[in-house]
C-alpha cells in the first residue's frame, strides 16, 4: 500500500500492421524483387507506397466499407490517402464514416507537425485526376455539394473534439474557396457554442450570416432565442420572435418553447404560465415540453402549489401528462422536504398508466439518502427491482452508498456485481463510492485494492477519488502513505485541488501528525486563505488552540479574513477547552472586524465565562448580543438566569425569563428547573429575610406556570423543589412533593433522598421519614 507505481500499458500494433498488410498486399505492397537493397533509403519508397495506397483506395470505390476499414489501419496516412478517402465517403453520403476520418486526423495531427489541414483542404477543392465515375457530375453545383458535405464533417469533427476556436476558423475560411456551407453547420456549431457556455460566440456567428449570403431557419432562430435567454436578455429573445415574422419564417414548437423554458430559467415562471396560456389560446403550436419546463421553473423557485396547477390544467385540456411532469414535481417536492407529497404524486402517476422509471426512482431514492435514512433506500430499491422497473447505473451507485454507511460493504460489492452482470459498467462514481464505503469502514487496504482495479480498468481516478483516500489515510495517522499518494496524484496529472490540500493539513492533524501536517502546509507553493483556515482547524482538532490563536491574530494583523466557519471552530474550540479569556478576546477581535458571530457563538463565551466563574464578562458579553439585534437562543437565556439567580438578582431573572417568553421562546425543563431553584434555595437566606413573602410567591407562580404546560419535572426538577422546601422547614410541602413524584413514577435518586432526610432531621423526625420513603436499609440511609 506504500508503492505508487504507474499501470503501463502496451499497446501491440501488430494485428493492425497485419491487417494493413493483408488487404493491400496486391495493390500496394512492392514485390520482393523491388526491395533488393534493404538500405535503401526510405524517402525513395514513401512516394510510391502513397501512390499505391491511394490506387487502391481508388480500386474500392464501389466498396466504400471496405475503402475505409484499410484505411483506418494505415499507420500514417498522407494528404493524398485522407483525400481519397473523403472523396470515396462523401460520393456514397456515408457521413459518419466521413466523420470519424476528421477525428482520425485530428487524433494523428493535433501538433499539425504532419501536415496543415487547410493543405488538405486545397487539395479536395479542385476536381481530382483520378476517375470515381463522377464525369458526369463533374460541374460547379457537383463540388459545391461535395465541399459543403465535407466542411459539415470537418466542423463537427472539431466540436467533438473540443476544438470549438478551430471550428469557427475553419466555417469562416469557407467563402474565400467559392462557396457557402449549409445552415444547418452553423446551427450545429451555435447549439454546441451554447452548450459549452459560449453564448456570445453563437451570437456573434449569428450576426455574420447574413453578411456571408446566409437566410436563417426556424431552427436557427430557436437557437438565438435560447442564446439570449442564457444570458438573461429576455427583451432581446422576445424582439426574435418579430424579426422571424419580418423574414416571414414561421416558428415552430421548438422555439416557442425555448423561450418559454428560458423566461422559466430565469425566476420568471408566473410570467412564462402567462404566455404559455395566451400561446395555447391563439392556437399556437405549444408541446407537451412547454408544460414540463413551466413545472420545472415553479419547482425551482419552490412554487409546488402553482406547479401543480399546470399539472392539473394539461388535464383540463386533455393533454397527456408524462412521467417527465411528474419527475420534477417529485423532484420539487423532495427538495421542499415533503417525502409524503412525492410518495402521493408517484402513486398518482401509476394510478394513471404512467410508468415510473430510473430517474423518478434515483430522485426518491437520493432524499432517503440525504435524509440518512440508509435503510430505507435498500428497501425501497428492493421494492422498485421486484416490480421490474429499470434501475439504471445512477440508482445502483445511490443504494451502494447507502449500503456502504450502513456499513455493510460486502452487500454493497454483491450489489455492484448484480450490476455488472446486467451489462452495466461500473464507472468512476461506482469505484468512488465503493472505496469511499471502504474507507467509512476502516478496511483502506480494500479501499486501496479498489483503487488499484479502477487504473487497471482503465478509468483515471479524479480528485474526488484521490481526496477520499487522503483524508482515510492521513486521519488514520498514515503520514507516509498519505504524502505518497498525494505525489502519486500530481505525476498522473492530476493537478490537487484546495480540497486537497484542506484534506492532508486538517486530516493530518486529526491524526495526530501536527509536525507533518505543518510540513506540509510549509512546502506548499500557494497558499489560499482557506488553507490557512484549515491549518487553523487542524490545530483545533488536535487541541493545539494556542497555536491556532496565534495564526489567526498574524492573519488578522495582515487584514486577512477568512470564512466564518474557520473562526467558529476555532472559538468553538476555545469555549471547549475553557480558554474564556481567549475566546473573548476572538470575539472582540471578530466584532472589530465587523464580523458580526451568530447567537450561537455568542452563548458558547456566554457559557464558556459562566463555567469560569466570570459571570461580569457573562452579562456583558449577554448584552453585546441583544443589542446586535439577534435573539438569544433559549440556552443561552437559561444560562442568563442561572448567573442572576447565582448573584441574587431574582427580579433580573424573572425579567429575563418574561422577556424570553416575549421573543416566543418557550421555557423547558431546565429553564423553570434553574429559575425555580435560584428562588427557593434564596428564600431562607437572611439577604431576602424582608422579601420571604414575595419570592415565595414568585416561585409558587413559576411553579403553577410550568404546571399549565406540558413540561413534565424530571427527578432533578423535584429534588431541587424537595431541597428548598426542607430548607425553610416546609417538610409537609416536601413530603407532598415526593408523594406527586412517585405518582408520576419519577424514580427518586440518592439526591432526593439526602434533602428529605435533611429536612427531617431540622425537625428532628427521621423516623417517620425513613417510614414515609420505605427505604429498606435503614442503617444505611441514616449514615446518609
Amino acid at each position: 500500500m506504500t508503492h505508487f507505481t504507474s499501470n503501463s500499458r502496451s499497446f501491440s500494433t501488430a494485428s493492425f500492421a497485419g491487417m494493413t498488410s493483408t488487404s493491400t498486399s496486391t495493390s500496394i505492397t512492392p514485390s520482393a524483387n523491388n526491395h533488393t537493397d534493404p538500405a535503401k533509403d526510405d524517402d525513395q519508397q514513401q512516394p510510391l507506397q502513397s501512390h499505391k495506397i491511394v490506387d487502391t483506395l481508388y480500386n474500392l470505390k464501389n466498396q466504400p466499407h471496405l475503402a475505409f476499414s484499410i484505411f483506418s489501419h494505415l499507420k500514417n496516412p498522407d494528404i493524398p490517402a485522407y483525400a481519397a478517402i473523403i472523396r470515396i465517403l462523401c460520393h456514397w453520403g456515408l457521413h459518419k464514416m466521413l466523420h470519424s476520418i476528421f477525428l482520425h486526423l485530428h487524433h494523428n495531427n493535433n501538433d499539425f507537425t504532419s501536415f496543415d489541414i487547410s493543405h488538405l483542404l486545397d487539395t479536395l477543392s479542385p476536381p481530382h485526376h483520378i476517375d470515381i465515375d463522377l464525369e458526369k457530375e463533374d460541374t460547379v453545383k457537383h463540388r459545391s455539394s461535395f465541399l459543403i458535405q465535407v466542411y459539415d464533417a470537418l466542423v463537427k469533427s472539431y466540436v467533438t473534439a473540443g476544438m470549438l476556436d478551430e471550428a469557427i476558423n475553419a466555417l469562416f475560411q469557407i467563402k474565400r474557396r467559392g462557396f457557402l456551407p449549409h445552415i444547418f453547420t452553423f446551427n450545429y456549431l451555435m447549439n454546441k457554442l451554447i452548450a459549452n457556455g459560449k453564448v456570445d460566440a453563437a451570437l456573434a456567428i449569428y450576426k455574420q450570416l447574413k453578411s456571408l449570403g446566409l437566410n436563417p431557419n426556424d431552427y436557427t432562430y430557436s437557437i438565438i432565442i435560447k442564446a439570449f435567454c442564457r444570458k438573461g436578455s429576455l427583451v432581446e429573445a422576445s424582439n426574435v420572435f418579430q424579426e422571424m415574422e419580418l423574414c416571414g419564417v414561421i416558428p415552430n414548437a421548438y422555439a416557442y418553447t425555448t423561450y418559454i423554458e428560458g423566461l422559466c430559467a430565469n425566476q420568471r415562471s408566473d410570467f412564462g404560465y402567462q404566455v404559455l396560456q395566451a400561446w395555447k389560446e391563439g392556437n399556437i403550436p405549444i408541446d407537451v415540453y412547454a408544460y414540463v419546463a413551466v413545472i420545472r421553473g415553479f419547482c425551482n423557485e419552490m412554487k409546488m402549489d402553482r406547479a401543480e396547477v399546470v399539472l392539473g390544467d394539461m388535464e383540463k385540456q386533455e393533454l397527456i401528462s408524462d412521467a417527465r411532469c411528474y419527475s420534477e414535481l417529485i423532484r420539487g417536492y423532495c427538495k421542499a422536504g415533503d417525502l409524503s407529497k412525492a410518495l402521493a404524486l408517484h402513486n398518482d402517476m401509476e394510478s394513471k398508466g404512467i410508468k415510473t422509471n430510473c430517474v423518478i426512482v434515483s430522485t426518491i431514492l437520493q432524499y432517503f439518502c440525504e435524509k440518512g435514512m440508509h435503510s430505507q433506500v435498500v428497501e425501497e430499491f428492493k421494492r422498485f427491482k421486484d416490480l421490474r422497473i429499470f434501475l439504471d447505473e445512477v440508482s445502483y451507485n445511490i443504494v451502494v452508498d447507502a449500503l456502504c454507511k450502513l456499513e455493510k460493504v460486502d452487500q454493497a460489492v454483491a450489489l455492484l456485481d448484480e450490476m455488472k452482470g446486467k451489462q452495466m459498467d461500473m464507472d468512476i462514481m461506482h469505484y468512488t463510492t465503493l472505496i469511499n464505503g471502504y474507507c467509512h469502514v476502516g478496511k483502506l487496504v480494500d479501499a486501496f485494492r479498489v483503487f488499484e482495479e479502477m487504473e487497471g480498468k482503465g478509468l483515471k481516478p479524479d480528485a474526488v477519488t484521490y481526496n477520499i483516500l487522503l483524508a482515510a489515510f492521513s486521519r488514520r495517522g498514515l503520514a507516509n502513505e498519505a504524502l505518497k499518494l498525494y505525489e502519486y496524484m500530481k505525476s498522473r496529472d492530476l493537478k490537487p485541488n484546495a480540497i486537497t490540500h484542506n484534506v492532508m493539513i486538517e486530516g493530518l492533524c486529526i491524526g495526530g501528525k501536527v509536525t507533518e501536517a505543518e510540513a506540509f502546509f510549509c512546502n506548499m507553493e500557494e497558499k489560499s486563505i482557506d488553507n490557512y483556515g484549515a491549518m487553523i482547524t487542524g490545530y483545533c482538532e488536535a487541541k493545539h488552540t494556542e497555536k491556532a490563536s496565534e495564526l489567526f491574530f498574524e492573519l488578522s494583523e495582515q487584514g486577512l479574513l477568512m470564512d466564518r466557519g474557520y473562526i467558529y471552530k476555532l472559538l468553538e474550540k476555545l469555549c471547549e477547552e475553557g480558554e474564556k479569556d481567549r475566546a473573548l478576546w476572538l470575539l472582540k477581535t471578530m466584532l472589530d472586524l465587523n464580523m458580526e458571530p451568530s447567537k450561537d457563538m455568542y452563548g458558547k463565551v456566554i457559557t464558556a465565562c459562566y463555567r469560569a466563574g466570570d459571570m461580569r464578562n457573562a452579562e456583558a458579553v449577554f448584552h453585546i448580543l441583544c443589542k446586535s439585534g439577534l435573539t438569544p437562543d433559549i440556552f443561552t437565556y437559561t444560562t442568563m438566569i442561572n448567573v442572576c439567580c447565582r448573584q441574587n438578582r431574582l427580579l433580573e431573572a424573572r425579567n429575563l425569563f418574561q422577556d424570553m417568553k416575549h421573543r416566543g421562546i418557550k421555557p423547558d425543563l431546565v429553564t423553570f428547573t434553574v429559575l425555580l431553584d435560584g428562588h427557593l434555595k434564596r428564600v431562607h437566606s437572611e439577604a431576602f429575610a424582608r422579601k420571604r413573602k414575595e419570592v415565595n410567591l414568585a416561585a409558587s407562580n413559576i411553579w403553577k406556570e410550568m404546571q399549565n404546560t406540558e413540561i413534565r419535572p424530571d427527578v432533578i426538577c423535584y429534588t431541587a423543589l424537595i431541597d428548598g422546601h426542607c430548607k425553610v422547614d416546609r417538610l409537609e410541602d416536601a413530603i407532598g412533593l415526593y408523594d406527586e413524584m412517585m405518582y408520576r413514577g419519577v424514580e427518586p435518586d440518592r439526591a432526593t433522598c439526602t434533602a428529605l432526610l435533611s429536612g427531617c432531621r431540622n425537625r428532628g423526625d427521621v423516623d417517620m421519614v425513613l417510614t414515609k420513603l420505605n427505604l429498606i436499609n435503614l442503617t444505611s440511609v441514616k449514615e446518609m
